[in-house]
């Protein structure tokens, strides 16, 4: 099929070493973008790249793409930059269905961070200087909501860590599992995944951890919002980089780009339905993600094939889980290909390009093979799904299900009440300073609408510690917590 798009390029890059000999992450991605040319095995691909779409970083440049196509000899290119809030597959899916529409013929996407620089320019007391664009992109595509409530970020901040522990808080009670026993889950699994990523030339981690250095609380590895150490949040502060070019069947026949470089996007779904974490209906489930889930497992039993791979998107644990959950998978020796995001790398809005990139690799090396890799924005606000084979048993194929689980699940309402009582639903413990810790508790009210809630008392701290919070019944006066 001519317009069947194809992944045909992929190139990924990790730099360190002294400030000195670190780029930029405009730099980073112009190399990655160079990699991915080569990896096609016919440069002349860039003739071809009408688009150019980056997920936006951390980055302060307006437009790192016009820069990119210039530096590449890339002619006649329209660029998109995506912020924070929209799914990063939505990139890939927007390129295959242009190609698949006959609108254009090749894209690029390509993503890059070098926090790991700007961290070395810190404590170095250096300058840190980007190349400064001041052009807009042809393109700015934003989510059209905040992910946050106003009563989260007053007491959990804008960092995803606090929402994302209270989220684990919930889907440990709703699978009986004590905090313990979770514990000990949660760090082999983690164990699992630092082996994956030191074997791994494109990780940030070179050495793998065992079970007792993820989960006991050490200088290295500080509480970051219980039950997540340091070694559980994804590594942000990286120099990463990853590109990968995606085209019509018809130009990778018209270049001869070989068979074995060629990766087919079969299917991909998502979930954009966005409720703020302390409104929706099920903490530990989304309808909207099941429904997403479902369909990627239907296109794979239609066409019976069985992923050899997946790669499931690790920012926190509780996020791996529910898309294992969802996807019914039980071994965590499955769940990644790059050894998840504390420590291949979690580079700022841009993994998934990174695991789709190590995906097309896998899959290239594994005759008749396919995998999926899935993917979050906000706090496990939105999600997606996407199959990929070295077969191409169907034209892409792509399903939003935002509409329907927006008919589905509603937002809780919240409560006005300053005293009363409810039941937790999920909590967390912040460290304020050295010795001054806080619990954040999400409670259904006795009005049937949700509440924050927080306590200081180190007595109910210590005792959130050790055992469930979840399902208890309590108090509070003035949204403390009083027993």
């Amino acid at each position: 099929m001519d317009n069947r798009p194809v992944i045909v390029g992929v190139g990924s890059i990790q730099q360190k070493g002294n400030y000195k000999s670190l780029d930029e992450a405009l730099i980073l991605m112009d190399i990655a973008t160079k990699k991915a040319i080569k990896d096609t095995n016919n440069e002349d691909i860039k003739n071809f790249i009408e688009e150019i779409h980056i997920p936006k970083g951390y980055w302060r440049y307006r437009d790192p793409g016009k820069w990119i196509a210039t530096k590449n000899d890339f002619k006649n290119v329209k660029t998109s930059v995506y912020k924070i809030g929209v799914l990063q597959q939505s990139l890939l899916n927007s390129c295959c269905n242009k190609i698949l529409n006959k609108e254009i013929g090749a894209s690029l996407i390509v993503g890059g961070e070098a926090r790991y620089k700007l961290l070395l320019s810190q404590i170095k007391n250096k300058d840190f200087e980007e190349i400064e664009l001041n052009e807009n992109p042809n393109f700015y595509v934003k989510a059209k909501d905040d992910i946050h409530l106003n009563e989260e970020k007053a007491e959990l901040g804008m960092m995803a860590v606090g929402y994302y522990a209270i989220l684990e808080s919930a889907f440990r009670f709703n699978k009986n599992i004590s905090i313990g026993n979770q514990s000990d889950f949660v760090a082999e699994m983690y164990a699992y995944f630092s082996k994956v990523a030191s074997r791994n030339k494109d990780a940030w981690t070179d050495s793998a951890l065992d079970a007792n250095e993820i989960k006991n609380i050490t200088k290295k590895n500080s509480l970051q919002a219980f039950p997540y150490n340091k070694y559980h949040c994804t590594s942000w502060n990286i120099n990463q980089s990853a590109a990968i070019i995606v085209c019509s069947e018809k130009i990778a026949d018209d270049l001869d780009i070989p068979l074995e470089k060629r990766v087919y996007p079969l299917a991909s779904s998502e979930n954009n339905h966005m409720i703020g974490t302390l409104q929706r209906p099920k903490l530990y489930e989304q309808h909207g993600m099941q429904l997403a889930a479902k369909y990627i497992l239907d296109v794979c039993q239609k066409l019976k094939i069985e992923p050899n791979f997946y790669d499931l998107y690790s920012c926190f644990p509780v996020a791996v889980q529910m898309f294992a959950e969802s996807l019914n998978l039980n071994d965590y020796k499955k769940f990644t290909i790059t050894g998840g995001m504390s420590f291949a790398g979690g580079p700022f809005n841009s993994y998934v390009l990174h695991s789709l990139a190590k995906m097309v690799s896998k899959i290239r090396k594994t005759k008749d093979s396919s995998g999926i890799i899935t993917g979050v924005s906000g706090m496990m606000t939105k999600q997606s799904y996407a199959v990929l084979s070295s077969n191409p048993h169907m034209n892409f194929t792509h399903k939003d299900f935002t509409e329907f689980a927006e008919k589905k699940e509603k937002p809780v309402e919240i409560s006005s009440l300053v005293d009363g009582v409810g039941i937790v639903i999920g909590y967390t413990i912040l460290n304020k300073t050295k010795e001054k810790y806080k619990a954040v508790i999400f409670i259904d009210c006795s009005d049937n609408k949700r509440k924050l809630i927080t306590s200081d008392d180190m007595s109910i701290i210590k005792s959130m510690e050790n055992k469930e919070w979840v399902g208890k019944k309590v108090y509070f006066k003035k949204n403390q917590l009083v027993s």
